[in-house]
């Protein structure tokens, strides 16, 4: 076979070999089997979380890490890394597990895949809004639990969506996504974001801007979480702001669990402050509050809002591409910076 052609991974560093891309998760047969053509990739086949001295040993050895999201590479760590680590492709949108500061003042790229999980977000925040609001979870237990004697015209009441406010926190790809749904089935748009969305969204979507978060919660049926969290955004919805929200309001969290004070959410939904909430993320994840578990207001599920076939396949092909263009001496498409966060 022809010799590899010496390939650019750095402005200054030429090689003649595949990059050493160790993979921390398993990752869908496809998206493995192309980075086994493309790169000298290492897999983790068992698919159990990597120790902390399993990373330990990855950044010393790998030329690429791509982590995932449960993968914690803080400054200690990176301090540690060989000085062949020049990437970090990260298998995910969210990037608050990386110390992104760090790597760059080690000169070592960070690329998340945005874009990929937006309509799969989307979808599932569109459904716990659903679920939460018409008590789905509570009736198919009764069901499967042999519960049910009959039609009652006064039994397993919920509320109409229909009709009702939307606040949104946070307008970025995701929280247009769900606009977008959620105007479909006749709710009134609005939201809080660093700034307005351009004129054209805002007609699109009929949404209104709030620049103060106090102001909306106070006002809104419901409230949906889609900004990252970044030490900014930590407690956003504090037990003050909770407090704001009205009896009847709904709280759908498919972010990050540590944007919301999770003692302060489960002590409102235990004394009725609010109707319920929807939960795919855990402040504490992947631990979940065992109080959470004893509440009859709240629907809990396993980080599951981007757990789908194409997205998880998207989200691959982003990596590889991140790689791929790092690989060639170009800035990959994903690269974050600190400036961003």
């Amino acid at each position: 076979t022809a010799p590899h052609r010496k390939v650019p991974v750095t402005d200054s560093v030429m090689v003649a070999r595949k990059p050493k891309v160790i993979v921390t998760r398993k990752l869908p047969d496809q998206v493995e089997t192309r980075m086994r053509e493309l790169f000298d990739a290492e897999l983790n086949l068992s698919d159990e979380p990597m120790s902390r001295d399993a990373l330990l040993d990855a950044v010393k050895r790998a030329d690429v890490l791509a982590p995932t999201i449960t993968d914690r590479i803080d400054a200690d760590l990176i301090a540690q890394a060989g000085p062949q680590l020049k990437l970090i492709a990260s298998f995910g949108a969210g990037v608050d597990h990386i110390d992104v500061a760090a790597a760059s003042a080690r000169n070592i790229s960070v690329t998340n895949t945005p874009g990929v999980l937006t309509e799969d977000t989307a979808d599932m925040t569109l459904a716990l809004i659903m679920v939460v609001a018409r008590r789905i979870v509570e009736g198919a237990n009764v069901v499967q639990s042999g519960g049910f004697t009959g039609w009652s015209p006064t039994w397993m009441l919920g509320r109409r969506v229909t009709g009702k406010r939307l606040g949104i926190v946070g307008m970025g790809r995701i929280g247009q996504a769900v606009a977008r749904r959620a105007k479909a089935f006749g709710l009134q748009i609005h939201y809080h974001n660093r700034k307005p969305v351009s004129p054209r969204i805002a007609e699109e979507l009929d949404a209104t801007y709030w620049d103060s978060l106090d102001q909306m919660m106070a006002r809104m049926d419901l409230v949906s979480i889609h900004c990252p969290h970044t030490p900014a955004t930590f407690h956003l919805l504090s037990a003050r702001r909770l407090k704001l929200l009205q009896p009847h309001a709904i709280l759908i969290n498919t972010a990050r669990g540590e944007i919301v004070d999770e003692d302060a959410l489960i002590d409102i939904l235990a004394k009725g402050g609010i109707a319920g909430a929807g939960l795919d993320v855990f402040e504490h994840e992947p631990a979940v509050n065992p109080k959470l578990l004893k509440l009859p207001n709240v629907v809990l599920l396993p980080h599951m809002s981007s757990a789908t076939v194409e997205s998880r396949v998207d989200m691959g092909e982003k990596v590889i591409i991140n790689i791929r263009t790092w690989m060639d001496g170009h800035r990959p498409p994903d690269r974050v910076i600190p400036a961003m966060l």
